[in-house]
């Protein structure tokens, strides 16, 4: 109405193309901005609503760029600032995010949403305590229900869960329907080991929100934590339902379909999770150990080939492809992947156990035994070491202390002896009941 009282009110077009902005009528608003400018040049709001309607259709560039000219065109425009930052955040450079809300903040001190804001870049660069120092400064000036989950989210990060927790319940105090705080407080329970806890919180979540996928899909881990492998599988099946390319769910419910036995179910969730994604680190771990249950041990070990590619540093990969190496019989590669395991983490117990395996097997018991001495220095009860070693004395002619180790691992479990036989490695017969 003010536009047809006032055909050339710059702020009428202004106004609108805010308004329609906030509702989601990106070309008519990119329209109204564009008319505003031709009517006021140079305008620092038109510039401003103009890159947040740009934003907001996914166009980052051209945002900056119009957040640049109001900036340049009125150097105290706060929210310009701000909104530049939430430019460059989504186009994952918290550098330049982080030096924008400093501008913001620089023109207006009580600036909470850029505090905030300026919180969540240093967060996503892994600098929680920075961030928590902008959260609770942010908190100050406003207190909010997104603030407090966003502090509390740093919190967790930090393994401060009980802490983390307090953030949460302050967020849903403050706002009993914010779903996203009710599943935080649910991952913070599980990272507890309150897997029941964690479910609760994410039955609220569900209620408020029942397409909330990510609820879905952890409330699946967590009744797959606590055995309840019905509800799990529903969980996830629900979650696919929803979105039919959530890698994420696909390799979880493989997991529950591989425990269960259903192997060529579970390869086929494996392997749809890795078409959707080829650098998803965590199905490739999932198939391999599914090959290794049917003994098909060369397509494991591709599969850790694919992830020391992805990630040359990551240590159990090389120790998982070392560990079946030994059972397929490749000793000297098996040898070669422990020692790299070793070397990118010193003193890692798996490695270790998996490296004495190596040497049973090539036949240097001192070597065996000192790697197991290793391991169960940190891991006293660590069956596979302690009846490896048992092995190794046995090979020594140390029959008392072979004897007291068999015992030892037998006693933590009962099917060790099993489990030798499998990886191609005899150790002690098994004790045969007499009548008295």
């Amino acid at each position: 109405q003010a536009i047809k009282l006032q055909p050339g009110n710059a702020e009428a077009f202004n106004q609108r193309c805010g308004a329609r902005t906030m509702v989601g009528e990106l070309e008519a608003a990119v329209e109204d901005c564009n008319e505003a400018l031709r009517l006021k040049p140079n305008n620092a709001s038109a510039l401003d609503y103009r890159g947040l309607t740009y934003l907001k259709m996914g166009q980052v560039d051209q945002a900056i760029e119009n957040y640049d000219e109001a900036i340049k065109n009125d150097p105290q425009q706060s929210a310009a600032y701000n909104n530049r930052g939430i430019a460059y955040a989504a186009k994952s450079d918290y550098e330049a995010a982080i030096a924008s809300y400093d501008d913001a903040i620089r023109v207006n001190p009580k600036y909470a949403s850029a505090l905030n804001n300026r919180g969540l870049a240093y967060f996503n660069k892994g600098q929680y305590q920075r961030a928590i120092a902008d959260y609770d400064a942010s908190i100050k000036l406003d207190t909010d229900a997104v603030r407090l989950n966003n502090r509390g989210n740093a919190y967790a990060s930090r393994g401060q869960y009980d802490r983390a927790i307090q953030d949460f319940d302050e967020a849903i105090a403050t706002d009993s329907k914010y779903a996203i705080a009710y599943y935080n407080r649910g991952n913070a329970y599980y990272s507890k080991g309150d897997a029941e806890r964690a479910i609760q919180n994410y039955d609220r979540a569900l209620l408020i929100f029942p397409r909330y996928q990510d609820a879905l899909v952890n409330r699946g881990v967590a009744f797959e934590k606590i055995g309840d492998f019905d509800r799990a599988l529903t969980d996830y099946d629900e979650a696919l339902r929803l979105d039919s390319k959530d890698a994420m769910a696909l390799n979880n419910r493989g997991n529950v379909l591989l425990k269960r036995g259903q192997y060529d179910r579970a390869l086929a969730d494996y392997n749809a999770a890795i078409k959707l994604d080829g650098a998803y680190i965590g199905a490739y771990f999932s198939r391999a150990v599914a090959y290794e249950s049917r003994k098909q041990y060369d397509a494991a070990i591709a599969d850790y080939d694919q992830v020391t590619r992805l990630q040359p540093a990551n240590a159990v990969a090389w120790n998982s492809r070392c560990w079946t190496r030994a059972i397929a019989g490749q000793l000297p590669a098996a040898l070669s992947d422990c020692n790299e395991a070793l070397r990118l983490r010193p003193g890692y117990v798996n490695a270790l156990d998996s490296r004495g395996l190596v040497y049973l097997k090539l036949g240097q018991p001192d070597f065996a035994i000192a790697d197991y001495n290793l391991a169960l220095r940190v891991d006293s009860k660590k069956a596979s070491s302690l009846y490896g070693r048992g092995i190794a004395k046995r090979r020594k002619g140390d029959a008392t202390g072979s004897g007291a180790d068999f015992a030892a691992a037998r006693a933590l479990k009962p099917e060790i002896a099993a489990d030798f036989a499998r990886y191609g490695v005899g150790g002690a017969p098994e004790p045969v009941a007499q009548r008295d």
